[in-house]
């Protein structure tokens, strides 16, 4: 039994990386799918499809190579407009290296957007 499926398919994607796949498969869910969206969006992933298995689903999942780490933030911070210059620091690397994922009332996006937006929200993961 899974206990957190966002951070079992972030350890499939990372690891799958690592060892030079070309594509994984992972668990199927709305969150996932909109983190998986964000980080299509980046550049990091390549496309997703999602494929019907009778089971609630799966996402192929295609690999650029372009991951060094990705993980899941626990707790999930709040985190306000002005706020995130602070988890920048604690979870990335170096400036402009990297992206935190927020869900925000507007969805879920990385915190770049949601600086844009003036949003502030919770942290779900890190990537770079």
């Amino acid at each position: 039994m899974l206990q957190d499926p966002l951070a079992d398919a972030l350890t499939v994607i990372k690891n799958g990386e690592r060892i030079g796949k070309g594509k994984c498969v992972v668990k199927a869910t709305k969150l996932i799918g909109s983190i998986l969206k964000v980080m299509e969006d980046n550049n990091y992933i390549g496309a997703f499809e999602t494929i019907e298995d009778g089971k609630g689903g799966i996402f192929k999942v295609e690999l650029k190579g372009k991951i060094i780490d990705t993980r899941v933030v626990k707790p999930r911070f709040a985190v306000g407009v002005g706020g995130y210059e602070k988890f920048e620091k604690r979870f990335l690397p170096a400036r402009n290296i990297g992206l935190l994922i927020v869900s925000t009332p507007k969805g879920v996006m990385d915190h770049k957007k949601a600086k844009e937006h003036k949003l502030g929200g919770r942290l779900l993961s890190y990537i770079y």
